[in-house]
């Protein structure tokens, strides 16, 4: 199922060009309270089969509205956390290096390489359609489009094996990036400069994990403006879903509604005020948003 997030704090399900309201049922019937938050939503659907039942039968025999006619949202505004993972795809570190000054991370072990993920603020999410601010203290912005896991379990210490057991689902995840004045050559900025206002972009819904038979094996693709401007492959990762997991979960506990964002391929580019982008991670949908310089 496709599960979205929409108008004034409602939850849906996506079918084709319907979304089915879920919400009033699983207020109805128990499973969450009435002034829900998504989080709520992800946690009963992930962890009581029968909310996810119950969801399934409101999107099948149910009311709906036309997708068009409302305003999606971010499909989680208030994730306990939000992991990023950094740098892992080999061809967006060449790039890095050539653009930031980076260090050379090729010969770097894939847990030493996932010790660098670092968490990015609640505060910069936005959804599907809204604006990416350019804040006035930068010249240089570029976008990075990725593949973002949606916790469903509480997981510690799990296996490879295991890990996508606790998926819940996934999302497109836009990590904005800052590279100036605080980037070249300097490590531990990252928090600060993918921290703006806007610099998290989710949507455009999330697909459960039984619809997405291995997350990688999708393709990414960006236009920026109409024109392509990325195109990529999850398979490409340097450490893929699975390994984050079992990293994350050997030290700390992951709970439902934590967000794992698996890094960006390479094609990074600059944004300017007016710019349009498009997203696409193919099973997962597609996902626009507009670009302003702030005033």
């Amino acid at each position: 199922m496709k599960i979205c997030h929409y108008n004034s704090n409602q939850a849906g399900v996506v079918a084709g060009d319907k979304v089915y309201p879920i919400g009033e049922a699983l207020v109805g019937a128990g499973y969450v309270r009435s002034g829900y938050t998504m989080l709520e939503v992800i946690d009963a659907l992930a962890n009581r089969p029968a909310a996810m039942q119950c969801a399934r039968d409101a999107s099948q025999g149910g009311s709906s509205v036309r997708l068009s006619s409302v305003k999606l949202l971010a499909p989680i505004i208030n994730p306990p956390s939000l992991w990023a993972a950094a740098a892992n795809y080999r061809a967006h570190q060449e790039e890095m290096r050539g653009k930031m000054g980076s260090s050379d991370r090729s010969q770097l072990g894939k847990d030493d390489l996932m010790a660098e993920f670092f968490l990015k603020p609640t505060s910069s999410i936005i959804g599907p359609g809204d604006t990416v601010v350019i804040p006035k203290i930068s010249k240089d912005v570029d976008f990075e489009c990725e593949l973002c896991a949606v916790i469903g379990k509480r997981a510690r210490r799990v296996t490879e094996k295991q890990a996508l057991d606790y998926v819940f689902g996934y999302t497109i995840c836009w990590d904005i990036s800052q590279r100036d004045p605080w980037g070249r050559g300097r490590q531990n900025t990252r928090n600060i400069r993918k921290g703006f206002d806007t610099f998290t972009a989710l949507g455009p819904w999330i697909v459960t994990r039984d619809e997405i038979e291995e997350p990688q094996n999708l393709s990414i693709n960006v236009e920026q403006n109409g024109k392509p401007a990325m195109t990529a492959h999850t398979s490409d990762m340097i450490c893929g879903l699975r390994e984050h997991i079992r990293f994350l979960s050997s030290v700390l506990t992951l709970r439902p509604g934590d967000l794992i964002t698996t890094g960006t391929p390479a094609g990074v580019k600059k944004l300017a005020g007016g710019d349009r982008l498009k997203g696409r991670i193919n099973g997962i949908g597609e996902m626009e948003l507009n670009v302003a310089a702030e005033k």
